[in-house]
C-alpha cells in the first residue's frame, strides 16, 4: 500500500531538463486556471475549516491561501527582473515568516483578489515571452543556482496545484 506524503499530495516538483513550446504552453494554462480553482476550493469554508492545518504541524488553509498569493507575487517580481537585467540575483523571501505576518489572519479574499489580479497580469506576460526570453536565467541567493524562465514557469504551475491540492486533499478527508 503506498502512503501518499501529506506534505506532497501531487508528488515534488520534477523539472525537465528542457521544455517544448507545447510544455510551455500547458504550464501557462495551469498558471492561468489557478485563480478559479483556488476560489471554488475555499469560497464557502467556513472560519474554522479555514483555520484547519492541511496536515499535522502544516499550515492552516487560511496560511496557505496567503502564502501562494506572497509567493506568485515574488515569482511576478523574479520574472521582471530576470527580464530587465543580465542575469540578476534574486531576493529570496522567509516564506514560514511571510505565513504569520498579522494580515494572514484576515480574510482569503484579500488573497483570492490579488491572486486573481495577478495571474492576469502574469498570464498575459507569459505569452508574450519569446524563446530567447524563456531562456533567460537568475541566480537565487541561498542555493547559487541559475533559474530559466522556461522552468520558472513550470516550477510555478507545480506550485499553485501543490497548495491547491493541500485544501482539496484536506476537504476530501474530512468530507467538507
Amino acid at each position: 500500500m503506498t502512503t501518499i506524503d501529506p506534505r506532497y499530495p501531487i508528488g515534488k516538483f520534477e523539472p525537465k531538463e528542457s521544455y517544448t513550446p507545447e510544455d510551455i504552453k500547458v504550464n501557462i494554462n495551469r498558471i492561468a486556471s489557478l485563480p478559479d480553482k483556488l476560489k471554488n476550493a475555499v469560497t464557502l469554508l467556513n472560519d474554522l475549516q479555514l483555520d484547519t492545518p492541511y496536515r499535522d504541524g502544516g499550515w492552516t488553509v487560511r496560511q496557505v491561501v496567503h502564502h501562494m498569493a506572497d509567493s506568485h507575487m515574488n515569482a511576478y517580481i523574479r520574472f521582471k527582473w530576470t527580464l530587465t537585467e543580465n542575469s540578476p540575483v534574486i531576493k529570496a523571501y522567509d516564506e514560514k515568516g511571510w505565513a504569520v505576518t498579522p494580515e494572514t489572519k484576515g480574510p482569503p479574499s484579500l488573497s483570492l483578489e490579488l491572486v486573481t489580479a495577478l495571474h492576469a497580469k502574469w498570464v498575459t506576460l507569459l505569452k508574450a515571452l519569446t524563446p530567447e526570453d524563456l531562456r533567460k536565467e537568475f541566480t537565487h541567493p541561498e542555493t547559487k543556482k541559475q533559474v530559466a524562465l522556461d522552468r520558472l514557469i513550470a516550477t510555478y504551475a507545480w506550485h499553485g496545484e501543490h497548495h491547491l491540492a493541500h485544501i482539496v486533499s484536506l476537504k476530501e478527508k474530512r468530507g467538507w
